[in-house]
């Protein structure tokens, strides 16, 4: 790797990398070439040369593979910046382009403590708004409740409840497209008639009828008012 210069790399740049490590393992390989194209950091090879020198890292033939060490704390970043995003964008309804760039403040400040409280606060949802996965923490495994969620699955809600759908998380793209051309999108509007035989749900003039496995993959905000 290109020979580290003589200055301090601050602990917020090596968080950015191995954020950027852990998003583009999502996707697949990750190349060491790739990497440096898409930092937005100055000197990316001395960054990524410094978190190897940690030992959170191992370069070898041009991939890029976390370790232990370096798995957990990218894990961590990721799950507080994902957190941040649901936050943001559902509390304080900031729009998308400015939930992204804000979190990205988030994660560095968020204390373990504050981000299980955030993450038991937002009913510990599996997805940011953009459909990625949150990685769990100690919070989620307990299903600790001492505040009531904010975002909850349809099937929590009761008749004649009104909620956002705020993501979805499907098992498989398809059903994502099919709710998609009904109308079951985030930030639908939709009112819960009836629990069973079957979920009946109405976006707008149209009454669907959704079985038990997709309702519980649909995660709405409950509307103010509601009782």
């Amino acid at each position: 790797m290109v020979r580290m210069k003589s200055r301090e790399i601050d602990e917020t740049r090596i968080e950015e990398i191995l954020e950027l490590l852990w998003t583009m393992r999502e996707k697949g390989t990750v190349l060491l070439e790739d990497i440096i194209k898409a930092s937005d950091e100055e000197c990316p090879e001395d960054i990524l040369e410094e978190i190897e020198k940690k030992g959170l890292i191992v370069v070898r033939e041009g991939r890029v593979r976390l370790v232990d060490e370096g798995e957990k704390k990218a894990e961590e970043i990721v799950r507080r910046h994902r957190l941040a995003e649901v936050l943001l964008s559902e509390v304080f309804e900031l729009e998308e382009k400015y939930a992204h760039s804000e979190a990205c403040k988030f994660e560095h400040i968020l204390s373990p403590e504050v981000t299980d409280s955030v993450c038991t606060f937002l009913g510990h949802p599996p997805a940011c708004p953009h459909g990625n996965p949150i990685p769990r923490g100690n919070c989620c495994s307990k299903f600790e409740r001492e505040v009531k969620p904010l975002v909850v699955p349809l099937r929590e809600l009761s008749p004649g409840d009104e909620g956002r759908i705020v993501f979805i998380v499907p098992k498989d793209h398809t059903r994502l497209d099919k709710l998609g051309t009904l109308g079951v999108t985030p930030g639908s509007i939709i009112k819960l008639h009836q629990k069973r035989p079957s979920y009946v749900i109405k976006i707008g003039e149209t009454e669907l009828a959704v079985e038990d496995d997709i309702a519980k993959d649909i995660y709405v905000k409950k509307i103010e008012g509601q009782k």
